[in-house]
């Protein structure tokens, strides 16, 4: 036997047996390290080392499909009692220590159980005795929960979203055209719903449900390829086949002006006060004050293909445009050059929205070839997320109340999602549409937390 060995293990034995106070007036204990328990060897302790619940954070960050399946299903009531009880379970039999209900849904799911345990997945520490705290539940409680699980069970549970699959109200709208690039519906902030039939433009109030037709361009051998609101839901701007902008009142029923200046036809509109932007297939954005006479105008070239796609950002001060270059291009608006470029997507940007919750958050859809939904920081020029939704992008739109979009798709799906943000959890999936949603306007005055005013309109011949 080695005899340095054998040396530390008799200074051991013998230090374990030698009494307290025989061991402050020896000299065992200047050269005895008698604060570590320690041996010769080094033996890993593994006591309260709650490998289960260690193992379970460590391959939580990998859900399978399945689990995001289950996790969609959690927002049934159901499914909320089924995650209240896991963790209630957690708690007892393996000392998680949850106070709350966690929710699916939330990208933090996973950090706020983290946070609560700090332990390492590997320790070779000895697990020392915690002295109870005055939050501790009373050793003179009936109750067989702890004191976690008690706060767990009070804490305050959230109403199951309802979101109907079924729509409320459904309208004729024959001669609608199949035609990805068009935007053909818009709701104003008045309630009323403008919808492009051919060469004619009707509007169809919520409030009394009278639909009337507010022009008629088959006099002049035009056809409506694009309609949109302004802010207040006084004007109506309607763009033609032949490459014209045509401003109307509502109220009144006549036409205001009609704007000269493309050379093909416009399919994209967009409103930034009195400010009018418009997007064609000849490849030119033009922005033009309907206050001012008609030459006074900025024209913005930087698309190689029929631009399908405007959105002004909440703060009026950068537009989003979308082509089928399949490029998403921002501009400023001051500048006639893009300040920023984005050609991830493999196929035509339509679908386009700026979020109202986070500034500069940028949403954006891809055609046929391309199916992603990406998400952009256009403050930085960054790429922040994607996720392949298998169809066409047709649409996006943002909730005013709460931090999710919805998204309409063509081929070859033909649904209707609704997405939660910054998770990407599909909260809601509407599904039954034999033909492509084209076309999707949400209410200015959304309820709150709910999409339930969502118009999708399909062409009746397709029915």
């Amino acid at each position: 036997m080695d005899l340095d060995y054998e040396r530390r293990l008799l200074r051991q034995i013998n230090h374990q047996n030698v009494p307290e106070g025989h061991l402050s007036k020896s000299g065992y204990a200047a050269c005895s390290p008698v604060t570590v328990k320690s041996g010769d060897r080094f033996i890993p302790t593994r006591a309260g080392s709650n490998w289960s619940i260690n193992f379970h954070y460590a391959n939580e960050n990998c859900w399978s499909p399945n689990q995001n399946q289950r996790a969609k299903d959690a927002s049934t009531d159901t499914g909320k009692d089924a995650v209240a009880y896991a963790a209630l379970l957690r708690n007892e039999l393996l000392g998680a220590g949850i106070e709350t209900v966690p929710d699916p849904h939330t990208d933090d799911r996973r950090h706020t159980i983290l946070m609560q345990d700090t332990h390492s997945l590997f320790r070779y520490t000895i697990h020392t005795k915690r002295v109870p705290s005055d939050s501790e539940i009373s050793p003179y409680s009936l109750s067989p929960l702890s004191n976690k699980s008690h706060k767990l069970l009070r804490s305050p549970r959230k109403p199951a979203r309802k979101i109907s699959k079924i729509p409320f109200k459904v309208l004729d709208a024959p001669e609608l055209q199949d035609d990805f690039y068009l935007n053909l519906v818009d709701w104003s902030a008045g309630n009323l719903l403008s919808v492009g039939l051919g060469a004619c433009v009707y509007l169809w109030s919520a409030c009394t449900s009278q639909v009337t037709r507010l022009c008629d361009l088959s006099v002049d051998g035009d056809s409506v390829t694009s309609v949109c609101w302004n802010e207040r839901g006084s004007l109506v701007a309607v763009g033609t086949h032949k490459g014209f902008v045509q401003i109307w009142d509502a109220a009144g029923g006549r036409k205001l002006t009609s704007l000269e200046g493309h050379s093909a036809r416009v399919g994209a509109l967009a409103w930034n006060g009195e400010q009018l932007s418009s997007g064609s297939r000849d490849r030119v954005i033009l922005q033009r004050d309907v206050r001012t006479p008609p030459p006074m105008e900025r024209r913005l070239q930087g698309h190689r293909q029929e631009v399908c796609g405007l959105k002004w950002s909440p703060d009026h001060q950068h537009l989003a445009s979308g082509g089928n270059d399949n490029k998403l291009l921002v501009w400023n608006s001051s500048s006639l050059l893009p300040v920023q470029q984005y050609s991830d997507h493999l196929a035509a940007v339509k679908a386009i929205a700026w979020s109202p919750h986070q500034h500069g958050l940028l949403a954006s859809g891809g055609g046929t070839a391309d199916r992603c939904l990406r998400f952009w920081n256009t403050l930085t020029g960054q790429a922040l997320q994607s996720t392949d939704t298998g169809s066409q992008v047709c649409n996006l739109a943002w909730s005013k109340h709460a931090n999710e979009l919805v998204s309409t798709h063509g081929y070859s799906q033909n649904q209707i999602l609704v997405w939660k943000y910054p998770s990407l959890t599909q909260v809601a999936k509407l599904t039954g549409h034999s033909y492509r949603v084209l076309y999707l306007s949400p209410h200015r005055r959304q309820a709150q937390h709910s999409f339930q005013h969502v118009f999708c309109w399909l062409s009746a011949s397709h029915s």
